[in-house]
C-alpha cells in the first residue's frame, strides 16, 4: 500500500483549472519532487496534500485513510504532516533551540524530553553550537537548517517542502540540496518537494513528477526522466536537447536534408507515422574526419557557431544544407573552427523517441 495516494485530484479556482485529475502514489519513505514551470499546478497540489486547499474532485489519502474530498477535508494541524515554506516561517523572537522544539512543546512533551530531542536534531542539522542564537543572527542556509530541524523533530507522517531553496544564492542552493538528500537518507520520511529547478529535483529525488498545465506529463526516476523522456515538454524542460521532427517511410527516418535508418531505435517508429526524436547535446560527437557513406548514424556537417565555456565547447552544427542546426557539447580539447566540415556521430541508443505531436 502506498503511503500517500492522490486519486483523480482536481482543483479549480472559478473558471481556472489549476490541477486537472492527477493520480499519484508515493511509497513509504520515498522522496518525490513535483517539478514544472510557474503555473503548472505543483504548489496547488502540495497545498491540497497539506490541507490548506480542498480539492474540487478526487481524493487524497495517507496510509489508506482519506483526508480530503470535495465534501470534507481534515484540517492541516490534524494530518500529522510538517511543511517548510519558501520564507522558512521561523519565529524571529525565538532562539534556534526554541524554534526547533516548538512543535514538541505544543504536543505536551516534558521539558527534559523536548531538550533531549532538540539536542539530537540540532546535531543532525549541524546547529548545535548555534542553539541560543536568534534568526536575525543566522545566514540563509542556517535559517533553512532551523526550518528543516523543526519540521523533522516531530517525526511527521509526510514532510512537505515548497521551493525551500529559492531564496538562497546558487552556491548555497547546491550545498543545501545535498544536505536535504543527506537528511532524507538518514530519516527516510515520506517527502513531497516542490521546485521549478531541474537540478534540485535531480539531486534530491527518488522520483520526479513533471507537471504541465495542471497535468502530470511523466513520473520517473531522474536517470529515466533525462534519458527516456516521454514527451517533447519533458525532454525540453529537463536539460537541453535537440529535437528532430520527420516521418518514417521505407524503414528510414526522413528529416529536412538527411535521413537515418529506423531499425536501431527503441521503440521503433511506425511505418508512415510522424516521428519526433530528442538528442542530448552531450551525446553527439564531432570529428574532423569525413563521414563514411556506409555509416548509417553519421552525418557530414558544418560548424556554424562555437562558444568556449572553459569546461566544454558549445557548438552549433548544421547537419545538412538548410537543415535545422544541432547543438553539440564537446570537451575543451575538441577544437573545431567556425565553417569547418565535421563528422557528427549519433549513438542511436542515446536517442529518445518522443510522442509525436506531444508538447
Amino acid at each position: 500500500m502506498s503511503k500517500l495516494s492522490l486519486r483523480e485530484v482536481s482543483c479549480a479556482f472559478g473558471d481556472t483549472l489549476a490541477v486537472d485529475r492527477i493520480s499519484l502514489d508515493i511509497a513509504e519513505g520515498e522522496f518525490v519532487s513535483l517539478l514544472g514551470p510557474s503555473g503548472c499546478g505543483k504548489t496547488t497540489t502540495l497545498r491540497m496534500i497539506a490541507g490548506f486547499i480542498r480539492p474540487t474532485h478526487g481524493t487524497i489519502a495517507v496510509g489508506g485513510r482519506v483526508l480530503s474530498t470535495p465534501e470534507s477535508s481534515l484540517p492541516p494541524e490534524r494530518r500529522g504532516m510538517s511543511m517548510i515554506f519558501q520564507s522558512y516561517a521561523i519565529w524571529p523572537n525565538m532562539t534556534v533551540a526554541e524554534n526547533v522544539g516548538f512543535g514538541l512543546a505544543i504536543r505536551g512533551l516534558g521539558a527534559s524530553e523536548v531538550r533531549a530531542q532538540v539536542d539530537r536534531m540540532l546535531g543532525v542539522v549541524r546547529l548545535g553550537d548555534l542553539r541560543e542564537r536568534y534568526p536575525a543572527e543566522l545566514s540563509g542556509g542556517q535559517q533553512q537548517r532551523v526550518a528543516l530541524g523543526r519540521a523533522m523533530v516531530v517525526n511527521p507522517e509526510v514532510l512537505l517542502l515548497d521551493e525551500p531553496l529559492s531564496n538562497l544564492d546558487a552556491n548555497l542552493r547546491e550545498e543545501m540540496r545535498g544536505e536535504i538528500r543527506r537528511l532524507h537518507e538518514e530519516f527516510r520520511y515520506t517527502t513531497v518537494y516542490v521546485t521549478h529547478d531541474q537540478a534540485e529535483a535531480m539531486a534530491t529525488s527518488d522520483r520526479i513528477v513533471v507537471m504541465n498545465r495542471g497535468r502530470i506529463e511523466q513520473v520517473a526516476d531522474p536517470f529515466t526522466l533525462y534519458n527516456r523522456p516521454r514527451t517533447r515538454f519533458v525532454a525540453g524542460f529537463i536539460g537541453r536537447t535537440n529535437f528532430l521532427a520527420g516521418r518514417c517511410n521505407g524503414g528510414a527516418l526522413h528529416f529536412a536534408g538527411f535521413s537515418l535508418p529506423a531499425a536501431p531505435l527503441t521503440p521503433r517508429p511506425e511505418e508512415g507515422a510522424p516521428v519526433l526524436l530528442s538528442l542530448r547535446p552531450q551525446y553527439l560527437r564531432l570529428s574532423g574526419e569525413a563521414a563514411p557513406a556506409t555509416a548509417p548514424w553519421r552525418l557530414q556537417g558544418r560548424i556554424l557557431h562555437r562558444t568556449y565555456l572553459g569546461e566544454q565547447w558549445d557548438y552549433l552544427v548544421e547537419p545538412a544544407p538548410g537543415a535545422a542546426p544541432l547543438r553539440v557539447v564537446a570537451p575543451p580539447t575538441a577544437v573545431h573552427e567556425v565553417g569547418a566540415s565535421v563528422r557528427i556521430e549519433i549513438d542511436p541508443a542515446q536517442v529518445a523517441v518522443l510522442e509525436a505531436g506531444a508538447d
